[in-house]
């Protein structure tokens, strides 16, 4: 049975590149949220105005919409997403028992480092602060914290998940 593994958290806690490294253990596509966002979602975002519900409603429905499309063909997949809100990921399941958060979990001064080292990225350290009042901490996901290196992130989702097979038939033993 297809599954879907939606990795969360706010900006700069290593959705994108937990998720490229669980993408080549396991095989299975990746698929980065921020590359679903509109123009006007991306625009804004880069003046530093943080986006409403009503900005990523249309945003969210497409990621769903590639959930849906992507287990009709038969596909598991990785998908990097803010998924702030209880809401916001009650919509990108909408009762698909498939899906399944990972929460990556960091404090602020952390994830801040880290956003203020970034470049090329329309989402700046200035914004994280709205991204943390927004977050609403998930009960139904997997947490990893990210205090430790990607190596040991990877691997305790993939033990969580029952996955950690993977890693060894891939050769990618830590």
């Amino acid at each position: 049975m297809p599954q879907a593994i939606v990795l969360m958290g706010v900006a700069g806690s290593g959705k994108t590149s937990v998720g490229l490294r669980l993408s080549e253990i396991l095989g299975w596509k990746f698929f980065d949220g921020d590359d679903f966002h509109s123009q006007e979602n991306i625009v804004k975002m880069s003046q530093g105005i943080p986006l409403d519900d009503t900005d990523r409603n249309a945003w969210l429905d497409s990621l769903k919409e590639l959930i849906r499309q992507q287990s009709h063909q038969g596909n598991s997949i990785l998908l990097a997403c803010s998924a702030l809100k209880r809401k916001y990921r009650d919509q990108l399941c909408n009762n698909n028992h498939e899906v399944i958060f990972v929460y990556l979990k960091g404090n602020y001064d952390l994830i801040f480092s880290r956003i203020k080292d970034r470049s090329n990225h329309y989402m700046d350290g200035g914004m994280l602060q709205s991204q943390f009042k927004d977050l609403e901490e998930p009960n139904e996901a997997i947490v990893v914290s990210i205090d430790q290196d990607l190596d040991s992130i990877v691997d305790q989702i993939l033990q969580n998940l029952g996955l950690d097979k993977y890693r060894s038939e891939n050769g990618t033993e830590s």
